[in-house]
């Protein structure tokens, strides 16, 4: 787990703060693509017009977190 990302009983979470909302906006986008790829899906949240926070938690096993949660967070991480 990167020192980065908060644990918590039921999810994963991180901040990003960007430059700009286009910025943002294109990081959110490629999360999504990522999130494609591995076939599990981040709960994200656009606000502050260039925040973004990625919340993460495995809802087929009951909002639990897993090792998908954590590659994915890994793969966030390497964008």
């Amino acid at each position: 787990m990167k020192s980065n990302w908060t644990e918590f009983n039921t999810s994963i979470e991180r901040d990003f703060s960007f430059e700009s909302f286009q910025d943002a906006l294109k990081f959110v986008n490629k999360v999504g693509q990522l999130a494609e790829i591995q076939n599990h899906h981040p709960d994200i949240l656009l606000h502050g017009y260039r925040n973004v926070k990625i919340t993460l938690c495995t809802h087929d096993k009951g909002y639990q977190v897993t090792s998908k949660d954590y590659r994915l967070a890994d793969g966030i991480d390497r964008l």
